[in-house]
């Protein structure tokens, strides 16, 4: 029996944020859903106003002899702009920041001397926003949201066309 960890990232968009990490070897799930807010499962609708306090995120279910928490994190930092305090792209509010949620210590200093090393590299002028936080209370958004890129294809591609997020990628990341 494996012994599976959990990531849990916030990056804009969480429909934007499932393909990425569900083409790795060792991931076994990833989940769309909110966290890090003071209402009590939460509803799309409550979280998408930006007064829960909640975050739209991913939970990563992964197997760690095959992927890491450094390689999962490698792919996260290549989704979003850490620069953008006010969201991610054309999703605007405080429902979209940047976070890494740690569950342990050792994920918590991997993630701090990640974001570091990003700050150290030049690749941004302006300042690396993304927090690194403790992980909270995770609720799977509804079925419908997830494995969005699968099951509503079309959607999925046009609202991540005109989102601006794959331009940045290929300006900054690549």
């Amino acid at each position: 029996m494996t012994n599976f960890k959990k990531a849990t990232f916030a990056g804009g968009c969480f429909w934007c944020m499932v393909k990425p990490f569900d083409q790795w070897d060792g991931v076994h799930a990833v989940i769309s859903g909110y966290t890090g807010g003071h209402v009590e499962n939460p509803t799309y609708e409550q979280v998408k106003t930006g007064q829960t306090g909640h975050y739209e995120a991913v939970e990563i279910t992964y197997d760690p002899t095959i992927i890491t928490f450094d390689e999962i994190l490698e792919v996260y930092w290549r989704q979003i702009d850490p620069t953008d305090a006010g969201g991610q792209f054309q999703d605007r509010g405080d429902q979209y920041r940047t976070a890494i949620f740690y569950h342990d210590e050792e994920q918590k200093e991997i993630a701090s001397n990640s974001k570091q090393t990003l700050e150290n590299s030049g690749k941004f002028t302006k300042p690396i926003v993304t927090e690194i936080l403790p992980v909270a209370t995770f609720f799977p958004a509804e079925e419908y949201h997830q494995d969005f890129y699968k099951k509503s294809e079309k959607e999925y591609k046009e609202d991540r066309a005109k989102s601006g997020r794959d331009e940045f990628i290929a300006e900054n990341w690549q």
